[in-house]
């Protein structure tokens, strides 16, 4: 494995692995707040990784992704919340799923500015170490903001499913929740199966990149960082 092969897997292993932990965390985190402890008491409100990876949505998935060229992504082991024990289940469901893309925004942006920052500091622009931190920047908000908006797709096993099944009325709420018994199959639907049959149908690259494209262009402007 060449320099560059493990220059490119570590921008964009260790970004991916900080922005799926914090996204889970801060679920865990809402959850308490909200009169749910479940994260907690099962150990899972920590950054340490271990705690959270799943070996092939966190490790093995994005690196052959890496290798390949093709978008990053990846998951972590959901964090545990028992929506009974919201002090308002309904309502606070939404907040809950809300929490990881509002950390992944939260995030993206802390990304730009160490990207601004590296760029605008560093004694040696095009040197080793300040091309790895900026690309480790650029792909850690990058990600963060793809993640962000890819879990607001309004469908289970999505945070955006979550939203919508808090959102529903109660009959009409049982019976949408009952689709995330098949979620691995939609995600496997979304990401493969409807792009390869035809390009009008995938939701990645004519519903999500766009918005992520959008939000991205907006920080780089944000902070002078041109394209």
């Amino acid at each position: 494995m060449n320099q560059n092969i493990l220059f490119e897997i570590a921008a964009w292993l260790v970004p991916l692995i900080i922005a799926i932990v914090s996204h889970e965390v801060a679920h865990g985190l809402v959850a308490r707040r909200l009169g749910d402890p479940t994260a907690e008491e099962r150990g899972r409100l920590t950054l340490n990784p271990l705690k959270h990876i799943d070996p092939f949505g966190t490790v093995i998935l994005p690196l052959l992704l890496a290798i390949s060229h093709a978008p990053v992504f990846g998951w972590a082991k959901p964090v545990p919340v028992n929506y009974a024990r919201l002090k308002n289940p309904r309502r606070d469901m939404v907040l809950v799923a809300l929490a990881g893309p509002g950390m992944n925004l939260l995030l993206a942006l802390v990304g730009a500015i160490a990207l601004a920052a590296t760029l605008s500091l560093s004694s040696d622009p095009n040197g080793f170490l300040a091309n790895l931190i900026a690309a480790n920047a650029l792909n850690f908000m990058f990600i963060n903001i793809f993640l962000g908006v890819f879990n607001l797709l309004p469908v289970p096993p999505f945070d955006g499913g979550h939203v919508v099944e808090g959102l529903l009325p109660a009959p009409l709420a049982i019976r949408f929740r009952r689709i995330g018994r098949y979620s691995l199959l939609i995600l496997m639907l979304l990401l493969l199966v409807l792009p390869t049959i035809s390009p009008n149908a995938n939701v990645v690259g004519r519903v999500v990149s766009p918005v992520v494209d959008h939000i991205v262009s907006g920080l780089l402007s944000l902070f002078g960082i041109g394209a």
